[in-house]
């Protein structure tokens, strides 16, 4: 009888999530408003502005609101008075973000056309390593937004259904829900090359600004400094 490589593949990974799961680390106490005291409103030469334009419509914010633990949704400016909006949804006992949400579905739900088909193989460089990341265009009228996410589960960075699935198999051997977390910047440029540069650096000073298990919970980031 002929085995699909793929049945070998799920059984050398349940394997290996086993033993994974002996060493996995004890889950600490879930902090309420973690995203309000890990996200600095100021650092670097990123300030929070008072008065963030709606990146959001109203509807879909109750209904994030009501299916995650927490959202954090601001603007920030630089001091060459570039804006970078953010948008981070932390879901607690779920199996990881819904679909629905990620926004290279949301955006044209509301009305956005998608310039082109959203680039799910790009990393984002930090001084304690990359971040895999998908970017993406989108526009409405006369609004331009370059938009950079990921998608984090366990406190790991997922792209594929392959990846989505390790974590989970890893999460039901261990008896912990891996949860999960969806990081959003995007800024309104028509120039979408500039835009992921600043978000780049906007992203790298962030991280740079916050603890080593912040950058690990937002960015499934390990500390390679001492």
């Amino acid at each position: 009888m002929n085995v699909k490589p793929t049945v070998w593949l799920m059984a050398v990974l349940m394997s290996g999530a086993a033993i994974a799961g002996i060493s996995i680390r004890t889950p600490v106490p879930e902090q309420p408003n973690f995203l309000e005291a890990t996200v600095p409103e100021t650092f670097g030469e990123w300030r929070k502005l008072d008065a963030s334009p709606q990146m959001i419509d109203p509807a879909t914010a109750e209904i994030l609101k009501k299916v995650y633990a927490e959202v954090l949704s601001r603007t920030y400016v630089n001091s060459a008075g570039e804006q970078i909006m953010v948008s981070i949804a932390r879901s607690k006992d779920q199996i990881g973000i819904h679909q629905a949400h990620l926004p290279k579905v949301c955006y044209p739900a509301q009305g956005f056309e998608l310039l082109g088909a959203p680039n799910e193989a790009e990393t984002l460089n930090t001084p304690d390593g990359q971040i895999p990341v998908t970017r993406m265009t989108a526009r409405m009228g006369s609004r331009t937004e370059a938009v950079t996410y990921w998608l984090t589960m366990s406190d790991r960075v997922v792209r594929t259904r392959l990846e989505k699935r390790i974590v989970q198999l890893i999460a039901a051997l261990t008896g912990q829900s891996p949860g999960g977390l969806l990081f959003r910047v995007s800024s309104i440029d028509r120039n979408s090359g500039h835009a992921f540069a600043v978000q780049q650096q906007f992203v790298a000073d962030l991280m740079a600004s916050i603890s080593p298990d912040g950058r690990r919970r937002l960015a499934g980031l390990t500390p390679s400094r001492s």
